[in-house]
């Protein structure tokens, strides 16, 4: 009996301890790694994050950027930090289902070495061209690339970049080929296609949306999975001949393996209620084309290994590689 009360009493402290934890939790500042450089979208989702966060918890919530080896640098720092819910990884799909592919070696292990907590926002591609180029639809794209394989350019900003991936799996999907220029960044790929000495390119609509509107170049369609609400005239890739196709970019929140379920459980509630608030999306997500992808852990977790499986097929069956 003695035994049985004792039991009992550890039981209760546990719990209490748990309960306790998720409750108090954070009670000092807390670290979101980014590992890419300031300015960039994911950068930009983070700290917006943590603005409302460190608001509402009455904590503060820091952005650290960790730039470096295509987003290792942070990832690593992540993975090895102590699973206690205060540091925290905001990053894009890279680190989970691409850089895997081309890193064999990589210091992390993208499916086992951290907790998900939640999908923060996906920033969906438009495919522009030059308006020299002779083409009026993705299927006259599409025909050209076909007669005359590789013939058409277009700007990547960087090999295996999501602006490298999203055209190989179109090539796979149609048979079409092109022939790609690598760039140290969206943005000068951007200004050739404008200056016409490369054809094409598939990149963040936010980049591409004043030139487009002023002319400078020609748009065939954006890879979201509907029409959007600001552009209803423009159509989708999908509709326009590859259904099921999408292409864009997404986000999600991370935390070590082993970070307690409540405290993950806490970060998804107030993360989720954050990105559905109307005014954040009207402030920070619609002006920089980002739309909310927020749902459960597990729903998040499962988006990674899908991803990871599709990307690993397509990076394999083309061969690309990153020297």
């Amino acid at each position: 009996m003695l035994y049985l009360k004792v039991l009992c009493a550890v039981c209760v402290v546990v719990l209490s301890g748990g309960i306790a934890c998720a409750q108090s939790y954070p009670t000092k500042p807390v670290h979101i790694i980014v590992p890419f450089a300031p300015g960039g979208i994911t950068d930009i989702v983070a700290r917006a994050l943590a603005q409302r966060l460190t608001e509402e918890w009455s904590q503060q919530f820091i952005v650290e950027n960790k730039p470096g080896g295509t987003g290792q640098v942070g990832a690593e720092t992540v993975a090895k930090a102590p699973p206690d819910g205060y540091t925290l990884l905001v990053t894009a799909d890279a680190t989970f289902v691409t850089n895997p592919h081309f890193y064999p070696r990589l210091s992390y292990d993208a499916l086992h070495d951290f907790t998900p907590i939640t999908g923060l926002g996906v920033s969906p591609q438009a495919l522009v061209v030059n308006p020299a180029l002779p083409v009026r639809t993705l299927s006259d794209l599409i025909e050209i690339g076909r007669s005359k394989p590789g013939e058409i350019n277009y700007g990547t900003f960087g090999i295996g970049s999501s602006g490298h991936l999203n055209i190989i799996l179109l090539e796979a999907l149609t048979g079409a080929r092109f022939t790609p220029v690598h760039y140290r960044g969206a943005a000068p790929a951007i200004t050739d296609v404008i200056g016409g000495h490369i054809q094409m390119i598939i990149v963040s609509i936010g980049l591409v949306a004043q030139p487009w509107q002023s002319g400078q170049l020609k748009m065939l369609g954006f890879g979201s999975p509907a029409r959007l609400a600001q552009y209803p005239d423009v159509p989708t890739l999908s509709e326009s001949g590859l259904p099921g196709y999408e292409a864009g970019s997404w986000y999600g929140l991370a935390a070590p393996k082993g970070t307690p379920a409540d405290i993950v459980d806490k970060l998804n509630t107030q993360t989720q209620r954050i990105f559905n608030d109307p005014g954040f999306r009207e402030k920070f997500l619609a002006p920089n084309f980002i739309f909310s992808i927020v749902s459960t852990p597990e729903v998040f977790a499962q988006r990674i290994h899908s991803e990871w499986t599709k990307w690993g097929k397509v990076i394999r069956e083309a061969g690309v590689k990153i020297e």
